[in-house]
């Protein structure tokens, strides 16, 4: 692309900080960086037309963990770790709420819901662990979290008793993303997409920066690609996609609440009489670390079998549209949040829980700027 002068001198010239990532950290972060450096160019490039990882893919989930998620977590971390991340994701949400309110995000608190298989033993695992957790997590919310009540929301091929997390909440993440955007810009930071970083390389002085369009300079760059953070380097992040879809209206749909399934790789919600439901990548662990955003068969099959035979199982519906978001994961969940070089820095690995610590990272990340 040949840029004209005017172009340039506007956009690409005496850029203090130049963001990679338009989703919810890298907004967060820009947004921090203009508080903490008002006089400061402030660039944020974006590869899609829209935020291209899970920011605006995403279902919209204001949770930190369901009870068997945390369970899980327990395999890999440490109850102290676990519990640091069930705090970050807690003050995150507190954070992301302060910066858009409520009424911004339609906000809505009610209740999250854990289904558990007829066969196995997580049901028994849950119940006999449910104490321990609450006694860990009382201190940050004053309350048992977590209970066990009957639901009669008509699912079928389920246990009479399901999880129940008083705390839950769920919003709408195309508000959400529209208000950061719309706040973003209005402090005059620039946002360019369709714009993709193929790499840098930084000297004493700055850092030069090569997208698909157009090469430039910056004396910072903070990348916040999340899933796509790989394709720039970053170790200990892979991308993982999760599918998603959601049905037309239903008529007189009673289902209200967030919902999971099997240590959260499934999960759905209600959202303008519809349901939209989700995950299944545990089916294909290999096939779905990708970055491609497409749709599968296996997954989109069972998906559908989930919808019909245990979530609407007397309900007929349709489908009107199918997407994929890309997370990024580890068998650690705690956040990178670093410098890489003297000029260059950090924020990714969300470990699926975006909604919850987006804000929070991106404050971090542009935090680590001296």
């Amino acid at each position: 692309m040949n840029l004209s002068y005017w172009e340039y001198k506007s956009w690409l010239t005496n850029v203090d900080f130049t963001v990679v990532g338009s989703g919810i950290v890298g907004l967060n972060c820009a947004l921090q960086l203009k508080r903490r450096f008002p006089k400061a160019k402030i660039l944020v490039l974006e590869k899609g037309m829209l935020p291209q990882g899970a920011s605006t893919k995403n279902a919209g989930f204001a949770c930190f963990g369901s009870l068997s998620e945390l369970l899980s977590d327990l395999n890999s971390h440490t109850e102290e770790e676990v519990v640091n991340l069930v705090k970050k994701r807690v003050d995150g949400l507190s954070l992301l709420r302060s910066t858009i309110g409520d009424s911004g995000l339609d906000y809505q608190v009610l209740g999250g819901y854990e289904l558990f298989p007829e066969e196995g033993n997580l049901f028994e695992k849950c119940q006999l662990k449910m104490p321990e957790i609450n006694r860990w997590l009382k201190p940050m919310f004053g309350a048992d979290v977590f209970s066990f009540k009957t639901h009669d929301f008509g699912f079928q091929k389920v246990r009479d008793l399901c999880g129940f997390n008083q705390f839950e909440g769920q919003i709408d993440t195309g508000k959400m993303m529209e208000a950061l955007l719309q706040k973003v810009q209005t402090l005059g930071i620039k946002i360019l997409n369709q714009v993709d970083v193929k790499g840098y390389f930084e000297d004493q002085n700055s850092v030069k920066i090569e997208t698909n369009a157009f090469t430039f300079t910056s004396a910072n760059l903070l990348i916040a690609t999340n899933g796509f953070a790989s394709a720039l380097g970053i170790s200990n992040v892979q991308p993982a996609r999760n599918q998603v879809f959601v049905t037309k209206p239903i008529k007189d749909l009673q289902i209200k609440g967030t919902f999971h399934l099997e240590e959260g790789y499934y999960y759905f919600r209600n959202i303008d009489q519809r349901i939209l439901l989700g995950g299944g990548r545990h089916l294909d662990l290999k096939g779905e670390t990708t970055t491609e955003l497409n749709s599968t068969s296996l997954v989109q099959e069972a998906l559908e079998t989930l919808l019909k035979q245990t979530i609407l199982p007397d309900v007929n519906f349709e489908i009107e549209h199918r997407w994929s978001g890309i997370l990024g994961v580890h068998t650690q969940k705690k956040p990178i949040l670093k410098q890489l070089s003297p000029r260059v820095f950090c924020g990714v690995r969300l470990g699926g829980m975006g909604v919850a610590i987006g804000s929070l990272v991106g404050r971090d990340l542009a935090d680590l700027i001296d």
